[in-house]
């Protein structure tokens, strides 16, 4: 095989397992780190139902229906092990993250492993006159200066995205257990 060939190969190779989460660089040599968010959404559902809708798939009973995108590993009382897919480009993320309850106003999850050696998020909850202010917020940090920067941009974007689509399948929950509860 031209070694061009086995180069191209090997750096496809390495880059599905980065994007995938099966491989992470934590070499600590040019470490960069770049905020995640803000994002606020307005939820119209009190505060501690979002909490609940948030919380109860780590804590609780993971349903069915979270089956292709959240696995828990372990459980304790307010803190969680939890393996999270996530659909990308090339195919399935998957990382691994420690999630932290503080009831009623704060989520923080940090990553274990996962496509970038550092990042840490929260989910910060408050009052509002709608009902409920949900807002999403973190830092990403990866090695080798601007390679990595160049790799935490792409990494960011995706994270973004599927936080996005969270925030919405969220709301729409919160809203519908609210609207019930209103019945």
């Amino acid at each position: 095989m031209p070694v061009g060939l086995a180069l191209a190969l090997g750096v496809r190779r390495a880059y599905r397992l980065l994007a995938g989460g099966a491989l992470t660089l934590d070499i600590g040599v040019g470490r960069r780190t770049r905020p995640l968010g803000p994002l606020v959404h307005t939820i119209r559902a009190p505060q501690d139902v979002v909490f609940d809708v948030i919380a109860a798939p780590y804590l609780g009973r993971t349903p069915r229906a979270l089956a292709d995108k959240l696995e828990v590993w372990e459980r304790g009382s307010d803190m969680v092990l939890a393996a999270h897919f996530t659909p990308v480009k090339c195919g399935t993320t998957t990382t691994l993250e420690t999630v932290r309850f503080q009831r009623p106003d704060r989520i923080d999850f940090r990553l274990v492993r996962g496509p970038v050696p550092h990042l840490a998020e929260a989910f910060l909850l408050s009052a509002s006159d709608a009902g409920s202010e949900l807002r999403w917020q973190g830092e990403l940090g990866t090695d080798l200066g601007a390679i990595g920067e160049w790799w935490g941009d792409r990494v960011a974007r995706a994270w973004t995205r599927a936080v996005e689509a969270s925030l919405h399948e969220i709301a729409a929950e919160a809203e519908r257990r609210a609207e019930h509860l209103r019945r």
